[in-house]
């Protein structure tokens, strides 16, 4: 048997995964991985903090396991699942910064919806993301993709984190606005803020702009959306739209045409406002079920390990010589 260290990232807007592995063939030329160490660190997402954040980010995760030595890390392969990672452009960027973290290693880079789907041991599927940020995406069994949402913070991202607290701010201002006192999601918000009132929140927004603290806020309007009303349309909004993406992709492909129920395609449901907000969920699979949806999961395992997965096939896998113009 064979072994080459490979490095497996997911590389989300306020976090980075990283698991490095031991991968190769067996006798029988099998693909294999054996772990070897994990560890997060702050997000090393070019778009989300900048290419000299990203590059400490990555300068921390490589101290941390071990590999800080840019002569001599050791690592064959990298595959790496970026938020934000959609076009060729963006997935150059990535490699860039990589490869000079990495010189001489093998580097890949790919949306962060494609290493979910890996993670869970899918080479089809629809991948339903609400965390920092919210994005869908789903391939087919023929190989045809489709991606919808992903637009960030100033052009979309509703369902996710920041989008939810950012419509209890917006409720806390509307009361102010029509001199209502505050409801109970206003009053926790105010609370959790440390704001002394709703005009306190509007600076504190603006003042401190980083998403992935309001995204940390959103568990309060799932904690009161039971018995405030204000929560409950919230919560309910976000279902809704965080269900659309689904289905938007979804239709693109073919897959609910005429309203069959969709087979052999199950929606996977990550991140952290997905995967550690159970009625959320819920609401999103009852959704989807209604419109032929019906095999929804949430992942329940890291999709870093997606990553490790794509990298250890990828390290076996043969280079491809460049072609050759014709003389």
């Amino acid at each position: 048997m064979r072994h080459d260290r490979l490095l497996g990232l997911d590389i989300g807007g306020s976090k980075t995964h990283a698991i490095l592995a031991d991968a190769g063939t067996d006798d029988g030329g099998t693909s294999v991985s054996r772990y070897l160490a994990e560890c997060s660190v702050g997000s090393a997402n070019i778009a989300s903090v900048g290419e000299r954040e990203a590059a400490a980010a990555l300068d921390d995760l490589a101290a941390r396991l071990g590999i800080a030595d840019p002569a001599g890390h050791g690592i064959h392969t990298v595959f790496a699942g970026a938020a934000g990672a959609d076009t060729p452009a963006g997935r150059e960027r990535f490699t860039g910064l990589l490869s000079r973290r990495f010189p001489g290693a093998r580097i890949h880079v790919d949306h962060d919806t494609r290493i979910i789907l890996a993670a869970d041991g899918l080479t089809a599927g629809t991948v339903l993301i609400s965390g920092t940020g919210s994005a869908a995406w789903a391939r087919s069994h023929d190989g045809r993709e489709a991606r919808a949402g992903g637009w960030g913070y100033l052009l979309g991202d509703e369902g996710s984190g920041y989008a939810v607290t950012r419509s209890a701010v917006r409720n806390a201002l509307g009361e102010s606005d029509h001199g209502l006192p505050a409801g109970p999601l206003t009053a926790r918000l105010l609370a959790q803020t440390g704001a002394a009132e709703p005009a306190d929140l509007l600076d504190l927004f603006y003042r401190r702009p980083e998403r992935r603290y309001w995204a940390g806020l959103a568990g309060t309007v799932f904690a009161l959306a039971a018995s405030d009303a204000a929560g409950a349309a919230i919560a309910e909004d976000a279902a809704r739209h965080l269900a659309g993406l689904a289905l938007t992709v979804n239709r693109r492909l073919g897959v609910l045409a005429k309203g069959v129920p969709a087979k052999g395609m199950p929606v996977l449901l990550a991140g952290g406002m997905l995967v550690n907000q159970p009625a959320l969920a819920a609401k999103v699979r009852e959704l989807l079920a209604a419109s032929g949806l019906t095999d929804v999961r949430v992942l329940d395992r890291a999709p870093a390990w997606g990553a490790v997965e794509l990298a250890c096939h990828l390290a076996v896998t043969p280079l491809q010589p460049p072609v050759q113009a014709p003389a």
